[in-house]
């Protein structure tokens, strides 16, 4: 049998994964294994749900009694223990497209406050749109004495990445069994799914959007907008992971304490727009990502707020955001805002690079900020795939953060500068005459050295020179296509497995 035939040994192997329950159960046992080992990624994992840090236990299918003294079996259960002191969560998981029942969360709830727990930790593909938000509404009478927590498959794939590739693992053996939970949870065998389905209220909500009779009481338009703060968040996991920083979907305080009002919010713009938005927010970035899919037209649109420099002439702002666009597709729309004005003046990226003007209604206009848009098609699938709502949304958003948002950098007032030694003095009618040798003494020259500097008026030129050309009208910016993104989505989802020796190091034993 020839060698590139031959299946490698795994530490924890896909196959033989018989059923769901099979299946569960050794996701649930191959994640609590590592926990005790990768201590770096387990920080990062438990640390925001109050985890402690000291000596890590972990068990699989721990019987317990309920209040009418039967028997239990949650799927797992983690301690920590740091001197006299313990911190002990259950853990409730499930895989593949299986979801988190209030009843069975409830009842683990009961059993964790009957034991003296301090919290249930549940795992599925369920993706909550923030943290603290759980996707199951709970009775809060049940939360007053162990705290719920919810963590996704997508979101533990995320931190182990980002702990594996970016932060680092010291530990040369630490670093190969992370890898080899890695490519466990990313193998389809193992339930661990990325976000591949809008629901099965998505094809009926948007047909009655594009008919004008959906209602904000439907529960098909609650359902489909909680689907899609599930995408919003899913984006945001994939950029995170991939550029080793954290990234949000940004909520305003209200939004934050009350998750209710935000669905509300977003179920009324789906009903009278027929529009759903979101923001994210990728630290370091000029500003945040703004995302529309509006299902009337069909069109997604990605925008970024840019605040002009604060100094120079109109041209001169307009070429400092254009120098910065090298990457941009040509149908990037940039609408540029000035003091005091109620609208906006747009044009097309390419008519900007090759005319500045287009954007100033005045050649003295003062320009304050710009907006860059790019829209592209959007798909109606439900699913994944070409022609998929999934996939034209994270095309759109990887396609503009790479080629617009990640090569923009906030404009930064130029540095006070230092005159030139003898100028001011000069004006002023100061004498600085350098006296001879033998006439100066150390005073003298401590006086000479603390003299303040003289301020020097340069003249820098700026190029391009505003034209007297008239104002451009409104331009609406053709569709911009992301195939390159959109094939490597699916060739990511076809893979399975990231190739040997590619993406990590064999352990140095």
């Amino acid at each position: 049998m020839a060698e590139e035939t031959w299946q490698p040994a795994r530490l924890i192997p896909t196959s033989g994964i018989s059923g769901p329950d099979e299946q569960e159960t050794r996701a649930t046992s191959a994640l609590l294994a590592v926990l005790p080992i990768v201590r770096d990624f387990t920080a990062a994992l438990l640390r925001p749900f109050g985890a402690p840090s000291g000596a890590i236990e972990t068990f699989i299918e721990v019987p317990l009694l309920h209040g009418d003294r039967r028997t239990i079996r949650p799927d797992g259960l983690i301690q920590i223990t740091r001197g006299a002191k313990s911190w002990t969560t259950l853990v409730e998981v499930k895989t593949g497209n299986n979801d988190l029942s209030r009843d069975q969360v409830e009842s683990y709830l009961d059993v964790a406050k009957d034991n003296g727990f301090d919290a249930v930790l549940t795992i599925s593909n369920q993706i909550s749109p923030a943290a603290g938000i759980h996707p199951v509404d709970v009775d809060k009478r049940k939360l007053r004495k162990v705290a719920l927590h919810h963590v996704s498959w997508a979101e533990i794939v995320s931190a182990a990445v980002l702990q594996r590739v970016h932060r680092g693992v010291a530990d040369p053996e630490q670093a190969w069994i992370l890898a080899e939970l890695i490519r466990y949870l990313e193998h389809p065998r193992s339930g661990a799914l990325d976000f591949t389905d809008m629901g099965g209220s998505w094809v009926p909500v948007r047909e009655s959007v594009l008919a004008g009779t959906l209602r904000a009481s439907d529960k098909s338009a609650a359902e489909v907008v909680s689907r899609w703060d599930q995408l919003l968040r899913f984006a945001a996991l994939r950029l995170e992971r991939d550029l080793g920083s954290g990234v949000q979907i940004a909520l305003s305080r209200k939004e934050q304490a009350d998750p209710a009002a935000r669905a509300a919010a977003l179920t009324s713009e789906l009903v009278t727009k027929g529009t759903l938005s979101g923001t994210l927010r990728v630290p370091n970035t000029v500003g945040d990502l703004m995302v529309t899919a509006d299902l009337r037209t069909g069109r997604c649109t990605i925008e970024v707020d840019v605040a002009a420099p604060g100094d120079g002439r109109p041209v001169t702002r307009v070429n400092w955001l254009v120098r910065q666009l090298a990457d941009a597709n040509d149908a990037v729309r940039i609408d540029a805002y000035s003091h005091m004005a109620r609208t906006s003046v747009s044009g097309l990226l390419k008519a900007v690079r090759d005319d500045p003007a287009v954007l100033l209604s005045d050649p003295k206009v003062d320009l304050r900020r710009f907006r860059i848009a790019a829209a592209s098609q959007l798909g109606t699938k439900r699913g994944v795939g070409r022609g998929s709502f999934i996939d034209s949304i994270l095309a759109a958003i990887d396609g503009y953060y790479q080629t617009v948002l990640q090569g923009i950098r906030p404009w930064v007032p130029k540095a006070p500068q230092l005159p030139k030694a003898g100028a001011a003095l000069a004006a002023a009618g100061i004498d600085t005459t350098v006296l001879p040798a033998e006439r100066i003494d150390t005073d003298d020259m401590r006086e000479e050295s603390n003299r303040p500097h003289d301020p020097e008026r340069s003249s820098a030129t700026e190029a391009d020179e505003p034209s007297d050309a008239e104002p451009s009208e409104d331009a609406h910016a053709p569709l911009i296509s992301w195939e390159e993104q959109q094939d490597g989505i699916r060739e990511e989802r076809s893979a399975g497995l990231p190739a040997d020796d590619d993406t990590f190091d064999s352990p140095t034993l």
